[in-house]
């Protein structure tokens, strides 16, 4: 269970430095829109995961103790990127569309590329 804490830790660190880097590229660019877009897409992206993330977190203990588990929050996060396309088509002078659907995934590449760097690492410390 620590290695799950670790990994949650390191994924919502990457989130927040992605979203600090869109703040800076907003700021101090000429691609406002694209950044706000950015921006946009990640946050409800980063909540996504924090829900996902309890969600799984309970999952597991419901299961653990022998009870029946609830969902996975599949709806909560679909509502949330309609939510999100919805925000960028009414506000298209401020949001671009095609940014906010690449912040929208930004969740699932931290996922994977946290998996890739810290599978070798967490398997290792399990055969010690």
């Amino acid at each position: 269970m620590d290695q799950y804490k670790n990994m949650i830790t390191r994924q919502r660190k990457w989130m927040f430095y992605l979203l600090a880097l869109f703040v800076l590229g907003w700021g101090f660019t000429p691609f406002t829109r694209i950044f706000l877009g950015l921006l946009l897409g990640t946050a409800l992206s980063f909540y996504n995961l924090w829900v996902m993330q309890r969600k799984i977190d309970r999952f597991g203990q419901a299961v653990s103790h022998g009870g029946r588990p609830a969902g996975i929050g599949t709806f909560t996060r679909l509502a949330t990127a309609a939510l999100a396309v919805i925000i960028a088509m009414r506000f298209e002078e401020y949001f671009h569309l095609m940014a906010v659907i690449l912040g929208l995934m930004t969740t699932y590449v931290v996922i994977m590329i946290d998996f890739a760097l810290f599978r070798n690492t967490d398997e290792q410390k399990e055969v010690r």
